[in-house]
């Protein structure tokens, strides 16, 4: 597929299925287009050029093949509803809504289009204006009220265990029943990560010393999703941290980044935890705050924009994201002063793969690597398609189950076609999704949050 420079026609046509959604949608939601509160700015929607290079890179656009699904596209979209041409209508907003947020877009456009903050002024819009069908709004309010919050979610876990150890879990996934009740929440049964006792409590303790000459003092986030069901990975990093003469804060008052609310538009939630997220920090008199997690790490440096409009806020954030640092980027910036070890006798082929959010969204593509490749004995091999979305994309796998589904197979595809004995994966929404991927094309390969890897060749433990 090679980028066009032909003149794109909008797609206003409808299929018989689209055409009796938006004649039942219309009588509520008629006349609807963006309010005046911070539309998309119509000088970002002009610098498009429409020559179509994002479109070979666009993982929805892969999939569905229809241009209204493409960054090029949603632009069109929105400069009609901008100028009135167009309703803000359940057509318009199924495109918005099959948008990974992945990013791949700004990356691959040669007009340097900032994609990435007309989508995000768009989504707070839908959310106000729009009333989407009851069983979405059911998931997606189950999943604003549940994920964010790593409280609610242990409160969970007991009856989870219990349906995992009793087999419950398996027999509904053979059944198919769920899926065909709901495919939301079949994605969100099978996404789920074995339950186990690390899952029920926070194991760090608030400050953890340096070992050897102390170099810096940083802050630690613990994420949602990671601290519960990744908590080997918090306990890993923070361990590779101590040894390169790191101190360690890790407040107990720090919650959510934020990043699942401000992907979905929903804006008051986002702020009410970037202002949680800073308080926690203020006064802890750390150099930078490290994060493990892609997709976490791109809104905490995202603040400054977040809270631009809050006073009280609006410096403090700028002032917490200017130190915030993906935990690769920080140790690639400094250097590692900890001695480092083979992870096998024989040596080890591994492949990483890029989480869009650290490619992407913060441009952080060679310092994993890096790290990686000064392990001993390790060799890294690059995959095929290895800017694609794995399908992922915060909880985009969960409210788009098929299309998720599909990118996921292709990513497991071009990783394992490397011949790698290990996959390497910096956030946890890709490492979920890729081992998903793999069961369901029956193959066994071991994945590692880079950060284990550089833990166990510190501490001279072999790779099982």
């Amino acid at each position: 597929m090679s980028p066009t420079n032909s003149p794109l026609k909008l797609n206003t046509s409808l299929s018989s299925n689209d055409t009796a959604t938006e004649a039942i949608a219309q009588q509520h939601n008629s006349g609807l287009t963006f309010d005046s509160t911070q539309p998309p700015e119509q000088s970002l929607i002009d610098a498009c050029v429409h020559c179509g290079f994002c479109l070979p890179t666009c993982p929805s656009y892969r999939v569905i093949g229809k241009e209204n699904d493409s960054p090029r596209g949603r632009i069109y979209l929105m400069d009609a509803i901008n100028k009135g041409e167009a309703p803000l209508s359940p057509t318009s907003i199924k495109h918005f809504d099959s948008c990974l947020g992945c990013l791949a877009c700004t990356t691959a456009c040669p007009s340097g289009v900032q994609y990435d903050k007309l989508i995000s002024s768009v989504r707070p819009h839908i959310q106000r204006n729009y009333s989407r069908a009851r069983p979405q709004n059911a998931i997606r309010q189950l999943i604003l009220s549940l994920f964010p919050y790593p409280d609610r979610i242990r409160l969970l876990l007991t009856p989870l265990a219990l349906y995992q150890k009793l087999g419950i879990s398996k027999l509904v996934q053979s059944t198919g029943l769920l899926k065909r009740l709901s495919p939301n929440l079949a994605a969100m049964e099978s996404l789920l990560p074995p339950v186990t006792a690390s899952c029920f409590s926070d194991n760090l303790p608030e400050e953890i010393p340096a070992q050897g000459e102390k170099r810096y003092r940083v802050g630690m986030i613990l994420g949602c999703v990671q601290r519960v069901f990744f908590s080997g990975v918090n306990e890993a990093t923070a361990r590779v941290l101590s040894a390169n003469g790191c101190e360690i804060v890790v407040p107990r008052s720090q919650g959510c980044c934020s990043a699942l609310p401000e992907h979905q538009g929903e804006t008051q939630q986002a702020q009410a935890l970037a202002r949680q997220m800073i308080d926690s920090f203020e006064d802890t008199g750390v150099d930078y705050v490290i994060i493990n997690a892609a997709g976490c790490g791109h809104t905490l440096k995202e603040y400054g924009h977040i809270l631009a409009d809050d006073p009280a806020y609006a410096e403090r954030a700028q002032a917490f994201a200017s130190k915030v640092r993906d935990v690769q980027e920080f140790l690639a910036e400094v250097g590692l002063s900890a001695k480092l070890h083979p992870l096998q006798t024989d040596p080890l082929v591994a492949v990483y793969q890029d989480a869009c959010h650290l490619l992407h969204g913060q441009k952080i593509s060679r310092q994993p690597r890096q790290l990686l490749e000064q392990i001993p004995g390790l060799t890294l091999r690059e995959p095929m398609d290895a800017a694609l979305c794995c399908g992922s994309a915060g909880v985009y796998n969960m409210l788009q189950p098929e299309i998720a589904e599909e990118l996921g197979q292709m990513k497991a595809t071009s990783l394992t076609n490397t011949s790698a004995a290990l996959i390497a994966s910096s956030n946890p929404g890709c490492s979920l999704q890729i081992k998903q991927a793999l069961e369901k094309q029956g193959k066994t390969i071991d994945l590692k949050h880079p950060m284990q890897l550089l833990d166990l060749s510190i501490r001279q433990v072999k790779l099982k």
